[in-house]
């Protein structure tokens, strides 16, 4: 290995600074203090260049290489590569979404329900009469490694100054509230709030100059779903091409987390328009689930490209939130669904739906070609394992029930929405992870 400092030294050049130091007439000691500086230099530079070298390649706080999903760019001088917002590196070879659900009743809930005054009446499961807490008690235990623990304090000072957003459906908006359930406390009363402006929710932590938002766009692309409150609507239309629709709404956020799986959902096909939903004669053609669902990622994906610095903000995409519908898929009952579920599934093998497997797959094979990093949040399959998380029956109702429907909770239990405190205060601390320690 040369190095400058090897190379420019030689006996001639130590004969010419031995002249020099003659000349200056420096004092006996100074001059073989100087040197004997000059001679280890010589005999042992290129050792300590190396030295240094290895420990700066050592330092904890360099991430390590990760998968093609994480950002990855090297410095003006080429040194090492910075991930923005990561303050270490996770755990080398470990794979933090594949685990097992263990009981910790020292850690979890991360916060009491009744405590947390954002959580929407259609996840307060307590309140709406769950009898049993359990579920509120298991921890996600990746098998190779530890999670980091969430540190609320970290959190809201990496926020200082800064906006986060959750975009997507009402899957999302409960990842959404659960952020705000397990930093709030932190925040003094008068020094927090939330609004909600049409399809934008906005919480403000006013000490921080920090907010932490949800934007309502089930399908990230424009369709006739996207009104916050009326968008029940059981013939669904998307708009080909229309993210920027909704899109100019993100611009200027430093942290962006994505969903969009339920809506597409709705049947085999998907209705795309071509046009505009103001043309009086709609150009509209039908395309498979996962043709269409293609479609919406290419779309998130151009928009990321264009609108995101990589040098400074962070997109995170969090994968399929799946459903408990049928019992039968882990060896329940005909008939039944979540309802009454108590415990996780125990089976490590455990998938649910084969459905999932290829929109999977399409968002693997489209965000791989992604030039700006997108980090994946697998958080399906140990969500798979909780079939008693589900908020059930337990939840304020939209509508009134029937004789027939009270006569039968599980036809009117709900396998799609989470409980709070829950399952998701996992996935923000499966996010916290991978913002701080990708």
């Amino acid at each position: 290995m040369k190095t400058p400092l090897s190379s420019s030294s030689s006996p001639a050049s130590s004969s010419s600074l031995s002249s020099s130091l003659r000349k200056t007439r420096l004092s006996p000691y100074l001059f073989a203090l100087l040197s004997f500086i000059v001679f280890v230099s010589i005999l042992y530079g290129e050792d300590l260049v190396c030295i240094f070298g290895q420990q700066r390649q050592l330092r904890p706080t360099s991430p390590r290489p990760g998968p093609r999903t994480e950002q990855r760019k090297s410095g003006a001088s080429g040194g090492e590569p910075v991930i923005p917002f990561a303050i270490g590196r996770g755990e080398e070879g470990c794979d933090v979404f594949s685990g097992r659900w263990v009981r910790d009743e020292s850690a979890r809930p991360s916060y009491e329900e009744s405590e947390c005054p954002y959580i929407q009446p259609q996840l307060t499961c307590q309140e709406h009469g769950r009898p049993d807490k359990d579920y509120r008690n298991w921890r996600w235990q990746p098998h190779s490694c530890s999670l980091p623990r969430f540190n609320a304090t970290l959190m809201l000072e990496t926020l200082r100054g800064k906006r986060m957003m959750y975009v997507g459906d009402s899957l999302n908006r409960g990842q959404y509230v659960s952020m705000i359930c397990l930093l709030h406390s932190l925040i003094p009363e008068g020094s927090k709030s939330m609004e909600t402006f049409d399809s934008l929710t906005v919480f403000t932590a006013k000490d921080y100059n920090a907010t932490i938002e949800f934007y309502w766009a089930p399908f990230l692309l424009e369709s006739n779903s996207d009104n916050a409150v009326i968008h029940r609507v059981t013939d669904r239309f998307v708009r080909k091409g229309s993210i920027n629709k909704h899109g100019r709404h993100w611009k200027g956020v430093d942290i962006l987390v994505f969903n969009t799986y339920l809506w597409w959902m709705s049947g085999v096909t998907v209705k795309i328009l071509k046009g505009s939903f103001e043309d009086e004669v709609k150009d509209v053609v039908v395309m498979s689930t996962d043709d269409a669902y293609r479609m919406g990622m290419k779309s998130l994906v151009r928009w990321v490209q264009k609108n995101m610095d990589p040098k400074k903000t962070r997109v995170f995409f969090t994968s399929m939130s799946p459903t408990h519908g049928n019992s039968e898929e882990w060896g329940g009952e005909p008939g039944d669904n979540c309802y009454n579920q108590t415990t996780p599934i125990k089976d490590p093998n455990y998938w649910g739906s084969d459905s999932r497997k290829s929109i999977m797959q399409v968002i693997s094979e489209v965000f791989s070609k992604s030039k700006v990093a997108i980090t994946f949040l697998n958080i399906t399959q140990l969500s798979n394992y909780r079939k008693d998380a589900h908020t059930m029956i337990y939840k304020k109702q939209w509508s009134p029930l029937t004789p027939e429907q009270l006569a039968n909770p599980v036809s009117y239990a709900d396998c799609v929405h989470w409980c709070l405190p829950g399952l998701q205060d996992t996935w923000n601390e499966l996010l916290f992870a991978k913002l701080f320690y990708p």
